[in-house]
């Protein structure tokens, strides 16, 4: 019996060893960051989704951070010892290369944004067309330096980098896009590359005239967009970029049910995943993996950090929320945070200004104002008054508090931890309780209260016979 047809090899590299001079900066071009991730990852992330072989990531001869930043990926590294341009860069994987048979897809390591599916359009083409050597191209618009395809008719003929073309070259408005598609045989021609001699570098844009010149077939491909495709070489590519991505992940949670008051002020990681029927409100950053529920609402100025929101939760105005989990229909806010750790409960309150820290607030439990509850476990229906502080530091080493179910902790009480309140138990506000509180019992810590008779007017006698004020004259 026949077999269906064999599959295509593939196998990726990334050219990532630009020093990246125009960022100022000492951090490698690459691990510049879009929201909180580094460039490289998403050019390596999106290559793994395309299963190749094997992922071979460029660097230059100080590109420890660069290796350890993809230390988790399936990936391999070659050096390029000299920085002598993409040309060179790419026979410093060759070496990894060895045995390869397949198609070699060539990606510059500072363009982010390029999808899986511009890519697998792209083998397609290439593939289909029978190609020895493939590009993506795209229409650029305004000034810029990219290099230029010169066609003969329809056929690919060039590039030319901007430093080489003439006025009329300069004109070509579909520029080269540094992803290429080249099949293993081909690779032999990077040594006929010419060292071009003003920037002592060798072009990989040159193998496109040498592989056209010995016959073999070449092509390039209008795919993608400019934002898409364009490299980040400046703080202004990298803002631009930012922006296009924030308003790409704030349209497609728009298409699948999601109300933004002002996109152009939300900033969702790509990372994070937002439920139906929410809306965000202005100034909102939800970052890293935050997972967001259905039917809620994120009041403006607010900050979640890789937490997870459940359905019908609403986070009023100011809030920071870091690692932390909100369950189904609770309260938290205004200017409220959460700290690491912290789990709140279904139908639970955290309101303004309560800070919560590493601990647990159980189902329908209530800190409505002015407190501190750290490395605390509360159980259900515990109203915390307002100044509650949980006094979980010795100095040395961090206590819990335990608060029961149905527990009633008057205002400005402070619990010095390690302290178990019991179940149905009541504090008396202004209370400081060191010891355990037994179940259904009242706490109350308060010296005696003192009244000193008609002690404002003395003083105020005291004062009119040569006391302070009398003094200040």
């Amino acid at each position: 019996m026949q077999g269906g047809p064999a599959k295509v090899k593939l196998a990726s590299v990334v050219l990532a060893a630009g020093q990246g001079t125009r960022m100022k900066s000492t951090l490698p071009k690459v691990l510049h960051p879009l929201f909180a991730k580094p460039m490289v990852q998403y050019v390596v992330e999106t290559l793994l989704a395309l299963k190749p072989e094997k992922t071979i990531i460029v660097t230059g001869v100080n590109g420890e951070m660069i290796r350890d930043t993809l230390r988790n990926f399936p990936v391999s590294f070659a050096v390029q010892k000299e920085p002598k341009g993409t040309g060179d860069a790419l026979k410093s994987a060759i070496q990894k290369l060895r045995g390869f048979t397949g198609t070699l897809l060539v990606v510059s390591g500072d363009t982010p944004l390029i999808k899986a599916a511009t890519l697998q359009a792209f083998l397609k083409l290439h593939r289909k067309n029978r190609n020895d050597l493939s590009l993506i191209s795209f229409i650029a618009g305004g000034a810029h330096s990219y290099g230029r395809i010169v066609r003969e008719g329809n056929k690919l003929n060039a590039i030319v980098e901007d430093k080489d073309a003439d006025e009329e070259q300069k004109k070509i408005p579909e520029v080269n896009s540094g992803i290429y598609a080249i099949e293993a045989p081909l690779l032999k021609l990077l040594n006929k590359i010419s060292i071009n001699r003003a920037k002592g570098e060798y072009y990989l844009t040159d193998i496109v005239g040498i592989a056209v010149g010995t016959g073999c077939r070449a092509g390039a491909f209008l795919l993608g967009n400019e934002n898409e495709l364009t490299g980040i070489n400046t703080r202004r590519d990298l803002y631009r970029a930012v922006h296009y991505l924030r308003d790409e992940i704030a349209s497609g949670f728009m298409d699948n049910g999601v109300t933004f008051i002002d996109k152009t002020s939300v900033f969702v990681h790509p990372e994070s995943l937002i439920g139906t029927e929410t809306i965000i409100y202005p100034n909102v950053h939800i970052e890293g993996r935050t997972f967001i529920g259905s039917g809620c609402i994120v009041y403006p100025n607010s900050r979640i950090i890789d937490s997870t929101i459940g359905n019908n939760v609403i986070i009023k105005d100011s809030t920071v929320i870091e690692s932390s989990v909100i369950n189904e229909g609770a309260s938290i806010g205004p200017f409220a945070h959460l700290r690491p750790g912290s789990v709140i409960g279904k139908q639970a309150k955290i309101g303004n200004f309560v800070e919560v820290k590493k601990s647990v607030i159980g189902n329908g439990t209530k800190a409505s104002h002015l407190s501190y509850l750290g490395d605390a476990e509360i159980g259900e229906q515990v109203n915390i008054g307002a100044g509650t502080i949980t006094c979980n530091y010795d100095g040395k080493i961090k206590h819990k508090t335990l608060i029961e179910d149905n527990v009633f902790i008057g205002s400005d009480t402070q619990l010095v931890a390690p302290v178990r309140i019991g179940k149905g138990a009541y504090v008396g506000a202004g209370s400081t309780i060191t010891k355990d509180v037994p179940p259904f019992d009242l706490a109350i810590s308060r010296t005696a209260q003192k009244n000193i008779e008609k002690w404002a007017l003395k003083r105020q006698s005291k004062l009119g016979k040569g006391g302070r004020a009398d003094r200040k004259k």
